[in-house]
């Protein structure tokens, strides 16, 4: 049965980046773990890391509706409460002028940074209660208040990220869950690996010459906001590494 002292969080994207660093940081913190992904085999090594009983997996892709719908309403009863929703799943592919950008690389990221963000959220909000300091994090971008060039529909993506941050506040204020954004500059991850196909080389060079952030940071942040007193909503943050100025300009490009 669930422990009643224990508050449970489901993680979007916990087999890597963010999204484990989050997971990891929340089990240090005494949350039972909801973990959820596509690569089975890394949540299993997240489940086994941690002690039994305090995690369980739900293998699902966040694109796909009727599979979210399917994996939430899959839960045993004692995982049927949750308290952290931390959407967090979601990238960027590709990057290339709005006229020669590749149509499938717009699907992904909108099917997951957006509709995957509202499948998801839609489907736990059944399971979060009233009135007990419940919370959704929404896992947005400095590239949501910032373009840049080639980065138009990730950066839209992540524009929509925070708007939605803003009306589902203004819906669940009723019900006494709170909503909040964590905007992060760029984090050294598998980001740049996924984006740029493969291509290592050009993804070492996004942090070539100066200190991103680390997914640990960010997963900090999402602990203390997820540790307030129910009274507290830290509702939007913007995080960037010291080296980082805004969305394009960072240490190793600034006037000295």
């Amino acid at each position: 049965m669930r422990p009643e002292s224990a508050r449970t969080a489901l993680v979007t994207g916990a087999t890597s980046g963010i999204g484990l660093a989050t997971a990891q940081e929340l089990a240090r913190l005494g949350f039972r773990l909801l973990v959820t992904g596509r690569r089975r085999e890394r949540l299993a090594a997240l489940v086994a890391e941690l002690p039994a009983g305090a995690a369980h997996a739900l293998a699902f892709d966040v694109r796909d509706h009727a599979a979210v719908d399917a994996a939430i309403g899959s839960l045993p009863p004692e995982w049927r409460r949750v308290d952290v929703l931390v959407n967090n799943a979601g990238n960027a592919h590709g990057r290339a002028p709005i006229d020669r950008d590749d149509v499938a690389d717009w699907d992904a990221m909108l099917d997951s940074n957006v509709k995957g963000l509202l499948y998801v959220t839609r489907a736990v909000l059944p399971l979060m209660p009233n009135d007990a300091g419940a919370l959704i994090i929404n896992l947005g971008s400095v590239a949501g208040y910032q373009a840049y060039p080639e980065g138009a529909v990730y950066c839209a993506s992540k524009a929509a990220v925070a708007m939605l941050t803003h009306g589902m506040r203004l819906d669940l204020v009723g019900r006494g869950i709170r909503v909040a954004e964590v905007a992060p500059g760029a984090v050294e991850t598998e980001f740049a690996s996924v984006r740029f196909k493969g291509d290592e080389a050009r993804a070492a060079g996004v942090y070539a010459g100066w200190e991103p952030l680390q997914a640990q940071d960010v997963a900090e942040l999402i602990g203390f906001m997820a540790t307030r007193p129910a009274r507290v909503n830290v509702a939007q943050v913007l995080l960037l590494a010291t080296a980082q100025a805004s969305a394009t300009l960072t240490r190793k490009d600034a006037p000295r």
